[in-house]
């Protein structure tokens, strides 16, 4: 008979004796197991005790989280969170230096449970840490030999009891703020000391408005760039989180203006010298430039790196939908300066000529200039998007890149009206269709790592991305021998030009260039005749019959290759509240697809975890369903995570007996699809996953294709053939009876 539910059997272990074996009763107080434990080691005082998870997070057992001990679990007896935080808190105030440094190590590692934290931040030991950071300048003189442990484990501390969020960054002095960017600032300083103490900066910047108008005051862009010069990738990534965090929380004007104080110290080039140059990701081809090391750019580093490239790019935004004036005659220079450039014309005296002839001039070269208003093109600029962004791109095209803006004006001006390509609706078209590829505007998404190296090659990437793109639409237009009728398909090509060009991810625009080059519009047409003649191909009766025999049989065989995937298991991330950084959990199914073993992890593994070092188990057999996006418990207790719609489409839950959940947040969507896929198929229901309906297109497609070989060149008929008539006699029918 099997023990009740509500019995759990643990191992206790006390320093000094051997571990006991017991059954805890769930029902039972927790302060009563507690001082049963004590009773049997003959300790006194059980109020002084708990029990901890004996790992390497030693997390206190509580009321709360008692649920979380199963069958098996190792704990330990220790002294209470209030016992152990008044401990540390006197030692860490000891004159000993060996004693101070031992106590602020120890804070550091239990600062990590909530439980302890919230005891030690009772004492006002927050207050205490800030006062210890803030004198740190006399006790550097005084104590060189300790000053970076001490700092550093100080820092340390403060990070992970301020990561609980229970005390607001708004309670916190100038005088704080001041060192800890002094500590920034400095050129060289402790590594553990300058990583702690930018994750302090980016909260402050994130979770107060305030503290963001006092960090900016003590830290530049210009302060930070150096620290992306170095090696250390943890550091290259805080600080571009800092940076991020900066340009989240600035005004709109102040963000206008650091995105100018990053061309001046050429940021960007900074950004992909030496952090992209310095890493060779598994995806990124071998970078041209000199590669300094060969560590891969982890998730975290990619993820900033991508936040950036938003914010880069949402910079654009305002231009992108701001009207042109047509009266304002600032703006209205720039268009004239347009037609100086391609024309090689000064602007004339007012009483130069008769305005009629003027007007009549004006006209003319605006025509030949492409824009659809030829009276007053600044009407062009009233549509947004794009805006007056499409202006900017033109003038800056005009003047970086004068030999080919004269060409392609004079070269379209000269051909017959019907064939012309117009630059002007060219480039607003264009511009507006560079803005929806790259998404001007959104906000970046929590879990994206999509960025685009070449854009940290130069400080006017937008703009020298548009200029590669109008020269594509150009001579696309000429292979295309298009005419006006013909625009809207010009657009479709190049569009579909610039999109698998990106897919290619290269790391220099000139790649992106070269990439241009081998897409032409011969080249798409016989991408596109491949793509469409293996969908017309399958479509005839015959094939499709086969096709609907073949189903079932590559339907099973993804059947197993999911549960195939899930035996071999998956490191899943536990997501905190501030950082994106957090521990790590294993999840696999057993070989006889019977039991799910999962566990805490330490770090992310390398290779696949053991089934007997994960100590939890969930049969199959209790599942009773699985729930997928904001229906999971998980996301309707994260207030910040719910709003996330990339979270939303990455968490699913598995509800098992008594109404529990096992909560899942997927690394990335094809483990999502994996996940979903093969628990749904335990549960004997159908994969309905995008990954299934690719995988099935792909192996039907395959299969189809090896079945029909022998009828290569051979057409096959719609119909079967017909029935000849019968005989006049069977005649020539033999009996064998």
């Amino acid at each position: 008979m099997p023990p009740p539910a509500d019995i759990v059997k643990v191992a206790i272990e006390w320093p000094g004796a051997f571990p006991k074996l017991m059954e805890i009763d769930q029902k039972k107080p927790l302060s009563a197991i507690i001082k049963e434990v004590c009773e049997g080691w003959s300790l006194g005082s059980p109020e002084n005790f708990a029990l901890q998870i004996a790992d390497a997070t030693n997390f206190y057992i509580t009321e709360k989280n008692r649920s979380d001990i199963k069958n098996g679990s190792i704990l330990r007896l220790t002294t209470s969170p209030v016992s152990t935080a008044v401990q540390l808190h006197e030692r860490i105030q000891s004159s000993s230096m060996d004693a101070k440094l031992e106590a602020l190590k120890d804070l550091a590692n239990a600062s990590r449970d909530i439980t302890f934290a919230q005891e030690f931040i009772n004492l006002d030991g927050i207050s205490l840490l800030t006062q210890m950071v803030e004198s740190g300048t006399e006790l550097q003189l005084l104590l060189h030999y300790y000053f970076g442990d001490l700092l550093s484990f100080t820092l340390t501390a403060f990070v992970e009891l301020m990561d609980h969020s229970i005390v607001s960054w708004d309670t916190f002095s100038v005088a704080f703020i001041k060192k800890i960017a002094s500590f920034v600032n400095k050129t060289a300083m402790d590594t553990a000391v300058l990583q702690r103490s930018l994750a302090i900066l980016e909260s402050m910047v994130l979770n107060s408005q305030d503290l963001y108008h006092k960090v900016a005051q003590e830290i530049t862009i210009g302060q930070l760039i150096p620290h992306l010069q170095g090696t250390d990738q943890d550091i290259q990534t805080y600080t571009i989180a800092v940076i991020n965090a900066l340009f989240l929380k600035a005004p709109e004007e102040k963000r206008q203006v650091r995105l100018r104080c990053t061309h001046t110290h050429k940021y960007t080039a900074y950004t992909v010298s030496c952090i992209i140059s310095c890493c060779s990701h598994q995806h990124f081809s071998t970078l041209t430039n000199v590669i300094r090391s060969n560590t891969p750019i982890n998730d975290e580093m990619a993820h900033q790196l991508y936040v950036l490239q938003v914010l880069n790019f949402n910079l654009l935004e305002d231009r992108m939908m701001t009207k042109m004036d047509p009266q304002d005659q600032a703006q209205r220079d720039i268009i004239f300066e347009l037609r100086r450039i391609a024309f090689d014309v000064e602007l004339e005296p007012n009483n130069s000529g008769s305005i009629e002839k003027r007007k009549s001039m004006y006209t003319r070269d605006y025509k030949k200039l492409g824009f659809i208003n030829h009276v007053n093109p600044a009407v062009d600029f009233t549509q947004i998007p794009p805006g007056m962004l499409a202006l900017d791109n033109m003038l800056y095209f005009a003047r970086h890149h004068q030999d080919a803006y004269i060409r392609i004006v004079l070269e379209n001006s000269s051909r017959e009206d019907k064939h012309e390509c117009p630059f002007g609706r060219s480039s607003i078209e264009l511009t507006k269709m560079l803005c929806e590829i790259l998404k001007v505007g959104e906000l970046p998404s929590e879990n994206c790592h999509d960025f685009h190296p070449m854009f940290f090659t130069h400080d006017r990437a937008f703009e020298e991305f548009f200029c590669i793109c109008i020269q594509l639409l150009n001579k696309t237009w000429k292979e295309m021998r298009a005419t006006s009728e013909d625009f809207n398909k010009v657009m479709q090509v190049v569009r579909e030009q610039i999109m698998r060009a990106l897919t290619a991810k290269p790391n220099s625009l000139d790649q992106f260039k070269s990439r241009l080059q081998n897409l032409s519009y011969t080249e798409i047409l016989k991408i596109r005749q491949s793509e469409r003649m293996n969908q017309e191909d399958f479509q005839s009766r015959p094939i499709l019959e086969l096709r609907e025999k073949i189903q079932p049989e590559i339907m099973e065989l993804i059947k197993q290759q999911r549960l195939n995937r899930l035996c071999e298991g998956t490191c899943f991330r536990k997501i905190s509240s501030r950082r994106r950084q957090g521990e790590f959990w294993y999840c696999r199914l057993s070989p006889n697809h019977k039991v799910l073993h999962y566990g805490d992890l330490e770090e992310s593994p390398q290779g696949e975890v053991p089934h007997d070092s994960l100590q939890d188990k969930l049969p199959v057999a209790d599942i009773k369903a699985v729930i997928t996006g904001k229906d999971c418990p998980h996301m309707k207790e994260k207030g910040a995570l719910k709003q996330n719609k990339e979270v939303l489409e990455l968490a699913f839950s598995v509800l098992y007996e008594s109404d529990e959940y096992l909560n899942f947040i997927a690394p990335d969507k094809h483990e999502y699809c994996v996940w979903t896929d093969g628990l749904n198929a335990l549960l004997g229901k159908e994969m309905t996953s995008e990954y299934t309906k690719s995988d099935m297109d792909t192996l039907l497609s395959m299969e189809m294709k090896l079945r029909l070989l022998d009828l290569e060149n051979i057409q096959i008929p719609e119909a079967p053939p017909p029935i000849p008539k019968e005989p006049s006699n069977y005649d020539f029918v033999y009996d064998c009876n």
